[in-house]
């Protein structure tokens, strides 16, 4: 994972002991031995403050890569008394997307969650798709494995970004023409800093963050390859939010399957029926 340069970026900061005074949030009732005592010192959500980068060097696809979202908790874990493993990590579930790829008056293909947009579910996992319900399992979780006699403490980090490639033409077309001329896209997220533990399931509810990434680029698929692409507003992306109160965590966010293996690209032409191009992978 990247390094965290946290002097070089504008963050949202907040420094507080957590108690037991709703400011965490327990699913299950054994958890209460640690609500006093899990103290999170130091929390950090940012975007990098750098624009959305364009790749035209392909005659196939335009790629873009988005900023960094960033995020980073210092925790103490007091003395663990018996036997039992904690985890303590990052969750992170989507909540909205919007992820066009305009083909002129032909149509548009789409990325589309089908159960979120539906609203059969809140949110959907984010996670690697292997550690579910975590983000990863490097800089992303700690485990600490009791008995312990003293503090435990540690930092645990997570990054975000989008990297796609976007075909200049028509995805189910067998032509090669470019047809490209506009990509839309607007995702949200919610990240948890949560602490469980293995043996009973019972999860403590650190914090909670809200992101955003919008994204505009404007194409004129009739110029020289290299000219085509314009990133439009937002340039700059709204910075993360640190939520004075947890919220609870979807039954969805905590299982499969994640976003990646539950997406479908559709075309959606102007007229006639929508056609499957990429069914999900998890059926």
């Amino acid at each position: 994972m990247p390094s965290f340069l946290w002097d070089c970026w504008p963050s949202l900061e907040i420094r507080a002991v957590l108690c037991a005074m709703g400011c965490i949030q327990s699913i299950g009732g054994k958890a209460g031995i640690f609500r006093e005592g899990i103290t999170v010192i130091d929390v950090k959500a940012s975007i990098d403050p750098v624009p959305t980068s364009i790749d035209e060097s392909s005659s196939v696809v335009l790629r873009y890569r988005t900023p960094h979202f960033r995020a980073s908790a210092q925790v103490v874990m007091p003395p663990i008394p018996r036997k039992e493993t904690w985890v303590v990590g990052w969750i992170q579930a989507c909540s909205h997307m919007e992820f066009y790829n305009q083909y002129g008056e032909q149509g548009m293909s789409s990325w589309e969650l089908p159960d979120l947009l539906e609203g059969k579910i809140e949110a959907i996992s984010d996670s690697d798709g292997v550690n579910y319900p975590w983000y990863g399992n490097t800089t992303e979780t700690c485990t600490i494995v009791g008995p312990t006699k003293r503090d435990s403490k540690f930092i645990i980090s997570m990054n975000d970004n989008f990297y796609p490639s976007v075909t200049w033409a028509v995805p189910v077309s067998e032509s090669n023409v470019a047809r490209l001329t506009n990509i839309y896209r607007d995702q949200s997220f919610t990240t948890w800093l949560v602490a469980t533990n293995t043996s009973t399931d019972d999860m403590i509810i650190l914090q909670t963050l809200h992101w955003r990434m919008q994204l505009s680029i404007e194409v004129n698929p009739s110029r020289p390859l290299g000219q085509r692409a314009r990133l439009r507003e937002p340039i700059a992306q709204a910075q993360p939010k640190i939520l004075s109160r947890n919220e609870p965590i979807p039954p969805s966010a905590l299982v499969k399957p994640n976003a990646n293996d539950a997406q479908v690209l559709m075309w959606r032409p102007k007229y006639g029926q929508p056609l499957v191009v990429i069914p999900p992978k998890h059926r």
